[in-house]
């Protein structure tokens, strides 16, 4: 008889074969020897990746007899018992609603609080833009750093499509909050077809546009908790946030004045840990309040960690979500900033054995261009239930300033989202909106001949857009430069991260010699735009004299001082309570790659290092207090 490992492998073989062969269905009789295959086991989070290979659909039992079925998609559980009470009261816009009737043909329309388009003082809206291409690929790509597209708005589109109009005419009167419609379109079928072409539940998911993914997030607590105070409120009221021991704060200060309870779950290298998220669930006291119900997580280049979850983590992750009735908040801001040379870049660096290929994804389903298919997928893409709420924005892969993102869920999400929408901020910017949608759809071949025509030859670049190959090019193009300025600072890190004893004839009598240990360690991110940092102050020459808070206080404000000058993030701002700032916050430094050109990278984190290796020179318990006792003021003097 064989062993069950070798069951349950031959068992996936078996799966994985029909799946191959993409039937939408099938069942297999289990004789001997997989009869010896635990029935637990699709229970588990093990049996996620082989349910996930077929194409949209579930493996079951066929009742009591001891076949699998592997069953059409469903549709996605209801999940409304999640609303908040004012989501609950919440009714359609009885104005938005009224808009049908403008629609009417040849009606005299005396209704529509609207101003006259033709007032606007905008006749269009142009920019020069980027061609995707931008930023090379390879050595052998061409050059168009230099050279630029040219996007047109006009006044009025000659086209009749709601889904292809982008004038200025629609752009900039009133609108519904499903946003702008040729926008609203492109970016549905992207997300749909290219992003997460494999999200589970029949008929898929909807989107909802935002003004970027904090406005996105208080809508989703707007939409999913109720709001409590403490002496008002009774305790066992009291609703729970889940977040990663380490988060993006604005997220948890948009949810501590809801009076949420904030509920810090441990991570490592993977991001949530499942038995810590697990015990976390089952051992929750109803004495505090409700067990949470909500998870906010960064799963891919985790804000400050820069870790990346793999699917077997987010598999785990989810079906402890679905155990206990948890909603996922995946916000994924640095989705496409994934960094595939950084686990055998760090191994090299380190004379560590090369690290194994990562493993194809076992989806059927592709989104037709190799980058996106590289990268490790969504949540959305296990999502049976309908339980993730995606946050996606343009602020890491356009610019923070267009303040536009999305939301994707299932539709009756949506729909409450929707609703909170219509009586806030309506939709985000008429103005952004038409040059994100000329940007990436351009204008009509009419519309091009016409401004052609007004245009020098040297102003006739194009204005087709990028579309989605053209967008594709450009997140891939972008994730290779932050890519290498991620190697950049890693390198110099892991160059500067011992400190070597002085030379003896430096030595001051009765000062402790520094070994060579590393005065800080950290992984090299797998995405995002930070190196998070944990500093050894345990082998601080002060370190049983000077408690650990001060040395990391006084540590932070030497780097601010010359010679070195460089400006890091403690890790107290991404602790999401006090237990955590005081038992690990301080520990952390968060350094970001992102703002500064490759070369001033490498320049201020050579002054990191230098400033490291300084601080671990320091023997003297005066000198500590000197460093700390500096009026901030001094900084900003230019002397």
């Amino acid at each position: 008889m064989p062993n069950d490992v070798h069951v349950e492998w031959r068992f996936k073989q078996m799966i994985t074969r029909c799946v191959m062969m993409k039937r939408t269905w099938f069942q297999i009789q289990l004789s001997h020897p997989l009869s010896r295959l635990s029935t637990s086991w699709f229970g588990s989070p093990l049996a996620l990746p082989l349910i996930m290979l077929s194409s949209n659909s579930t493996v079951s039992r066929d009742g009591g007899n001891s076949n699998l079925v592997l069953a059409a998609p469903k549709l996605p559980s209801d999940l409304t018992h999640h609303f908040s009470r004012t989501t609950q009261a919440r009714k359609p816009s009885s104005t938005k609603q009224f808009y049908s009737y403008f629609d009417i043909p040849s009606i005299g329309n005396l209704s529509a609080g609207f101003p006259d388009a033709s007032f606007f003082p905008f006749d269009t809206i142009e920019a020069q833009v980027a061609r995707p291409g931008r930023f090379k690929l390879s050595d052998t790509d061409e050059e168009t750093s230099n050279t630029s597209l040219r996007v047109t708005i006009p006044n009025i589109s000659k086209l009749t499509d709601l889904n292809d109009v982008v004038d200025v005419t629609t752009a900039l009167q009133y609108g519904t909050a499903h946003g702008y419609p040729p926008l609203h379109s492109f970016l549905k079928q992207f997300t749909c077809k290219i992003l997460h072409p494999n999200i589970p539940y029949l008929g898929g998911p909807e989107i909802i546009p935002t003004t970027g993914s904090t406005d996105g997030f208080s809508q989703v607590l707007e939409a999913f908790t109720n709001t409590w105070s403490e002496g008002y409120d009774v305790v066992k009221e009291r609703q729970g946030l889940l977040c990663e021991q380490f988060t993006y704060m604005h997220a948890i200060q948009s949810a501590e004045p809801r009076g949420l309870q904030i509920v810090p779950v441990e991570i490592d290298d993977e991001g949530i840990v499942p038995s810590a998220l697990e015990s976390v669930l089952s051992c929750w006291d109803e004495s505090k309040g409700k067990r949470p119900h909500l998870l906010y997580t960064i799963p891919t280049g985790q804000n400050p960690s820069g870790s990346i979850s793999p699917l077997r983590r987010r598999q785990a992750i989810y079906w402890i979500c679905q155990k206990y009735d948890v909603l996922i908040i995946e916000d994924d801001p640095c989705f496409t900033l994934q960094y595939p040379s950084a686990a055998a870049l760090e191994a090299s660096s380190r004379c560590l054995p090369p690290p194994e290929n990562p493993k194809k994804h076992p989806f059927l389903k592709s989104s037709g261009s190799p980058f996106i298919d590289s990268l490790e997928p969504s949540y959305l893409n296990i999502d049976t239930d309908g339980r993730v709420v995606r946050l996606d924005t343009f602020s890491k892969t356009v610019a923070p300033g267009c303040r536009l993102g999305w939301i994707t869920a299932q539709p009756a999400i949506v729909e409450s989202l929707l609703r909170i929408t219509e009586t806030s901020t309506g939709q985000p910017s008429g103005f952004v909106q038409a040059m994100m949608a000329g940007l990436l759809m351009g204008s009509q071949p009419e519309e091009q001949a016409e401004f052609a025509e007004k245009r020098s030859q040297k102003e006739q670049a194009s204005f087709t857009g990028w579309k989605v190959d053209g967008w594709v090019r450009w997140l891939e193009g972008l994730r290779g430069r932050y890519e290498s300025r991620m190697n950049r600072i890693c390198k110099t890190l892991d160059d500067g991260r011992m400190q070597l004893p002085p030379f003896p004839e430096s030595i001051d009598s009765g000062a402790t010699i520094p070994t060579s240990n590393p005065m800080y360690t950290f992984r090299w991110p797998r995405g995002g735009m930070s190196v998070w940092i944990r500093m050894n102050f345990e082998t601080h020459p002060l370190y049983h004299k000077v408690r650990g808070l001060e040395l990391s206080n006084a540590f932070w404000m030497m780097m601010l001082q010359k010679p070195h000058r460089v400006l890091v993030t403690p890790g107290q701002m991404f602790s999401p309570t006090d237990a955590v700032k005081e038992e690990e916050g301080w520990k952390h430094f968060r350094l970001c790659f992102a703002p500064v050109t490759e070369d001033e990278v490498e320049l201020s984190s050579q002054r990191f290092v230098r400033a490291a290796q300084a601080f671990w020179m320091i023997t003297n318990e005066q000198h500590i207090q000197e460093i700390r006792a500096v009026d901030p003021q001094q900084l900003f003097s230019s002397d």
